[in-house]
């Protein structure tokens, strides 16, 4: 198993709606906006490091002073960050299934063993947001790209109602490496540098 967050997503090719594709950003808005009700920043804030609310400051000073992952706060987490994703499967074209507030097979995310925190440094958890700034930097090119082959994905959708393997292979590898990436800088859940690959 690895020791990164590993995400699956149940992707919808063919049989696609039209309709809900064309306006999906606005069609996902209540999800989004519930969502976004669990942080105040996402109201108040211009932060391009959007957490959704995700606990890192209590993580952060649990392993540092205890040396210990709360449980609590890991379960919290991994239930936002699930939903966060199913939203985001959604507005990026992966699937035409609405998303649930509650667990659903459209995303799957396989976390490593945390063991109460025992297996995650103490003082890494400082510097780990410094050292994955050339994760993000080269996030951004991978992003240009994904969105792209969203683009391209949305028009085949709108035109032929289904989407082509490889724009939902893109789109699934770049959201894997975020995926990755907020394990490891911001979620807090590895130790281990997450891989600059697709």
């Amino acid at each position: 198993m690895s020791n990164q967050i590993e995400t699956s997503f149940q992707v919808q090719l063919d049989n696609r709606d039209r309709a809900t594709a064309f306006a999906r950003v606005v069609i996902a808005f209540p999800v989004f906006m519930f969502v976004s009700s669990f942080s105040i920043e996402t109201f108040f804030s211009d932060n391009p490091m959007q957490t959704y609310g995700l606990l890192i400051l209590p993580v952060i000073l649990a392993l540092l002073f205890r040396g210990v992952y709360p449980s609590y706060v890991l379960t919290f987490n991994k239930a936002l960050f699930g939903l966060v994703n199913r939203v985001w499967a959604y507005i990026a074209l992966l699937t035409d299934e609405y998303p649930s507030i509650e667990e659903s097979g459209v995303v799957r995310i396989t976390y490593p063993e945390v063991d109460g925190g025992k297996t995650l440094s103490r003082g890494l958890p400082l510097v780990k947001w410094f050292l994955a700034i050339p994760l993000y930097i080269v996030g951004i090119v991978y992003s240009i790209y994904g969105f792209i082959m969203l683009l391209l994905a949305w028009f085949n959708i709108l035109f032929t109602g289904s989407m082509p393997q490889t724009c939902a292979d893109i789109i699934v590898r770049v959201s894997q490496y975020w995926n990755r990436i907020y394990g490891y800088a911001i979620i807090l859940v590895t130790d281990e540098y997450p891989s600059f690959s697709l």
